[in-house]
Parts: structure tokens; sequence; C-alpha cells
């Protein structure tokens, strides 16, 4: 697969959704310390990988019947006071259906403020979102990705 077509787009929302921001449990972890959860339906597969915590990377991909054909990889860090992993968790709830990635290009609540940039399309792509408390930058993240053969 290149392009992820609306069917696989709108899957991996559900499995988004359903793991890390919906705040699922975590699956047998795959390597030591390393959080795991995983989403499957049918024959298609997401599993999101991560090291970390205050300072974390880690690794979103997608199998169809076995075969892995996406991927995206992550690295953040908290950089200020008062982040809310809540909040983070929130914004990634509103995940587009435009850029299945991170969360939406902005989002704002109770003086936090998200904000997504993303160049590319989910054959090939970078991003990187932050969120700001009171106009302070309190968190950075980068990732990159695509398609896979």
């Amino acid at each position: 697969m290149e392009n992820l077509d609306s069917q696989v787009t709108e899957f991996l929302i559900r499995a988004k959704k359903a793991t890390y921001a919906g705040k699922g449990a975590e699956s047998t972890s795959s390597r030591p310390k390393s959080h795991d959860l995983q989403y499957s339906e049918g024959g298609l597969t997401y599993i999101d990988t991560y090291l970390g915590g205050e300072r974390f990377a880690g690794e979103e991909a997608l199998w169809h019947d076995g075969e892995p054909f996406w991927t995206m990889n992550y690295v953040g860090r908290v950089t200020g006071e008062n982040f809310s992993g809540d909040f983070l968790k929130e914004a990634l709830l509103k995940v587009p259906a435009d850029n299945p990635f991170r969360g939406p290009e902005h989002y704002e609540d109770g003086g936090y403020v998200y904000e997504c940039e993303v160049s590319g399309d989910t054959n090939w792509f970078s991003g990187r979102e932050i969120i700001s408390l009171n106009g302070e930058q309190i968190y950075e993240c980068l990732f990159h990705g695509g398609s896979i053969k």
C-alpha cells in the first residue's frame, strides 16, 4: 500500500483512540521496560511501542495480514512545568482524517494550547507538535514516517 486509503485511515484513527489517546490497556512489553499498545480489526493490526516518559521515543506501525506497510517514529520531551498528559491525550483524540498522525493543527483548553505542523502525506511525512501553557512551551514531539515495503 502506498498512501493510506480511507478504510485504513479510519482504522488508524480508531486504533489511536482505543490505545494511548483513549487510555487503553497496555499489552505485553515487547522489549525491556517498553510500553506497548495494540489494536486489531479483521486483517489489520496497529502497534504503538515506546520507551520513557518525560523524555520518550517510540513507533506506531500498521500490518495487513501480518505484513508491515506503514510506520511513524516519534521522539518527544517535556520542556517546562505543569505538563498535562491528560491534555495531550485529549488533543490526540482529535486526530484528523486528513492528517492521521498525531492531533489537530490547533486545540486549546484551560490555558493549554496544542499545535501540530505536518509536511507531506501518509506515504512520506514529517511533523512537530508542541504544547504551551500560558504562552510558554512546555512540551515538544517530532515525528516522521510513511509507507514501507
